[in-house]
């Protein structure tokens, strides 16, 4: 399994996010700025955070994006989830439920039923506040 760009810089806005005093709203040019991603490709990762509830918008002078819950509340699966859709490493674990034809008999389905619970197990595990560094400030911190 391989995690896309999409999902990493999900992963550093929510981060930076994060570093930030959960009261205010971030404008997005700071957090592309800050971490050095185009505004465009974050308007549409930022889209699907806010579509899932993950963070909040709000527009006009003083507006941005800020999360609607604390760091700890977070798992990075949650996270990478929202822009991979799955954490599944083969295609037929992708859906809850397993519509191979081959399943039943399948000599590798075991092994990546649980190299599938290793990685979901380990990624809800860890909380964005894990991520985010004990002595930042939120200024000009890049992940």
């Amino acid at each position: 399994m391989m995690i896309s760009t999409k999902g990493r810089y999900a992963l550093r806005v929510m981060i930076d996010l994060a570093q930030h005093d959960r009261s205010k709203y971030i404008p997005l040019k700071e957090i592309a700025a800050r971490q050095n991603i185009s505004e465009k490709y974050l308007e549409i990762i930022i889209k699907s955070l806010s579509k899932e509830h993950f963070v909040e918008g709000l527009r006009g002078k003083g507006g941005g994006y800020r999360l609607t819950h604390a760091p700890e509340d977070y798992s990075v699966a949650s996270i990478l989830k929202i822009t991979e859709g799955t954490l599944a490493p083969v295609s037929c674990l992708a859906d809850e439920c397993n519509t191979c034809e081959r399943a039943s008999y399948c000599n590798t389905l075991p092994m990546w039923t649980g190299l599938h619970k290793v990685i979901t197990d380990y990624l809800e595990g860890v909380s964005l506040s894990d991520l985010v560094p004990a002595s930042s400030n939120g200024d000009d911190y890049v992940i």
